[in-house]
C-alpha cells in the first residue's frame, strides 16, 4: 500500500554535524592524525596584527587549499560550492551548518597575493613530515624517488625557440678531482682540466608559460609540462620531499640536491635509495658512494647491436688492472679520459679475427 509522504525540509531538527560525518571518512582521518593548530604561527608575520578588516583564520584557509588536494578539486570556485552542501568539509573546517562560505576570489588572492613567493608551504609540509615522525611513521633509513609529470596551461602549439643557456654539470670539479688521481696512480700525465664553459641549446619555449619545459619522451605525452620530483620513506610511505622542475630537466639533475636537503632537514642518515633506471648517471652513483649510500636501481635494457657483448661477459683481475674476454684475450688498461672513463685495449692482431 502506498503512503502518503511529506516533504521534511522545512521540519526543525535537533542534530550536529558530529553525528552527519560518517565515521571513517577521510577527514575525520585526517584531522586525527595532524594537527593544524601551528599554521597560525607560521603565517602570523604574513598578517597585520594591528590594522585592517579581520582576516580569515590561516588554519581553516590552509584546510580548505587540502581538502582541494585531497579530493582533486581543481577549481577554487568549485571548491567553495562544495564546501557550502558538503557537511563532512564544514566539519573538517571547523564550520556550522549555516555559516557563510567565503568567496573563491579571497582563496584565490591569499594565495597569490599573501603567500606567494614565500616559503610558508615547504614550512607547513616540514612541519607535518616533522608531527608524522614523532608519531614513528618515518624511519629515514630508505628512501624512494621519482618524478611524474604535470601538465602546464599552455597549448604545445604555441611556442616558440630560443638559445637557453644549459647549466654545467656541478660535479666536474669533482670529476676533475677523480681524474687526475687515476691518472696519477697509474703514471698518466694529468689532463688540463674540463672548463665550466656555459652550454647554449635551442629549446623550445611556450608563449604562455614559458617556465614550463617541452617533454618529449618515449611512452610519455608531448608537450609542455612540469616534473614533481617525489620522495617518499619506505617504512609507511610517508612523503617526505617535493620538487618541482620544468619538464625538460632530466629526473637525475636534481636529486643529488634534494637527497642532501633531506637529510639535513630531517637528519636522517639513509643506508639506501631506490631509483628508477633514470636516475642511474655516473654523478648520482658517485655522489651516493661519496655518502657512504647503496643505491638500487631498475634495470634499463641495453641498446647494444646483436652480436655485442656486455661488461658482465668480461671477468676482471683486479690485481693485474684488466679484464679477459669470453675467448681469452686480456684487455690491459690504456687511459682515463677527461670524462672518467677508464679505457682498455686488447691486441687488434687477435681481435680482428675473432668469429
Amino acid at each position: 500500500m502506498l503512503k502518503n509522504t511529506t516533504s521534511p525540509q522545512y521540519e526543525l531538527e535537533m542534530i550536529s554535524l558530529e553525528q552527519l560525518v560518517p565515521k571513517d571518512h577521510l577527514v575525520r582521518k585526517v584531522a586525527k592524525a595532524i594537527d593544524f593548530e601551528f599554521i597560525r604561527d607560521e603565517v602570523a608575520h604574513l598578517y597585520c596584527q594591528d590594522n585592517g578588516r579581520p582576516a580569515v583564520a590561516p588554519v581553516r584557509l590552509f584546510k580548505i587549499m587540502l581538502l582541494g588536494y585531497l579530493f582533486g578539486i581543481k577549481s577554487e570556485r568549485q571548491l567553495v560550492k562544495d564546501i557550502e552542501v558538503n557537511v563532512a568539509y564544514r566539519w573538517f573546517l571547523g564550520m556550522s551548518l549555516t555559516e557563510k562560505v567565503i568567496d573563491a576570489s579571497t582563496l584565490s588572492q591569499n594565495r597569490i597575493r599573501r603567500f606567494n613567493g614565500t616559503d610558508v608551504f615547504e614550512r607547513i609540509f616540514t612541519h607535518i613530515v616533522w608531527q608524522a615522525m614523532e608519531k614513528g611513521l618515518v624511519g629515514g633509513k630508505y628512501l624512494f624517488t621519482d618524478s611524474t609529470h604535470l601538465k602546464a596551461s599552455a597549448n604545445k602549439s604555441k611556442k616558440h625557440n630560443e638559445k637557453r643557456e644549459v647549466r654545467v654539470s656541478q660535479y666536474i670539479d669533482m670529476l676533475n678531482e677523480d681524474v687526475a688521481k687515476v691518472r696519477e696512480e697509474k703514471g698518466k700525465k694529468p689532463l688540463k682540466a674540463s672548463e665550466k664553459a656555459v652550454e647554449v641549446k635551442d629549446t623550445k619555449v611556450s608563449n604562455t608559460d614559458p617556465e614550463s619545459g617541452y617533454m618529449h619522451r618515449d611512452n610519455k605525452p608531448k608537450g609542455f609540462f612540469y616534473l614533481d620530483h617525489r620522495t617518499v620513506d619506505g617504512k609507511y610511505g610517508i612523503i617526505v620531499d617535493t620538487f618541482a622542475t620544468a619538464g625538460n630537466v632530466n629526473d637525475s639533475q636534481p636529486y643529488i640536491a634534494r637527497l642532501d636537503a633531506i637529510t639535513t632537514r630531517f637528519r636522517f642518515k639513509p643506508k639506501a635509495v631506490g631509483l628508477d633506471a633514470g636516475y642511474f648517471t655516473a654523478p648520482v652513483t658517485e655522489s651516493l658512494a661519496r655518502r657512504k649510500i647503496t643505491g638500487v636501481f631498475g634495470y634499463r635494457r641495453p641498446t647494444k647491436g646483436k652480436n655485442s657483448l656486455r661488461k658482465r661477459d668480461f671477468k676482471y683481475d683486479a690485481y693485474t688492472d684488466s679484464y679477459t674476454c669470453p675467448m681469452g684475450q686480456p684487455l690491459i688498461y690504456s687511459t682515463t679520459t677527461r670524462e672518467g672513463y677508464h679505457t682498455y685495449k686488447s691486441n687488434p692482431a687477435y681481435c680482428q679475427t675473432c668469429p
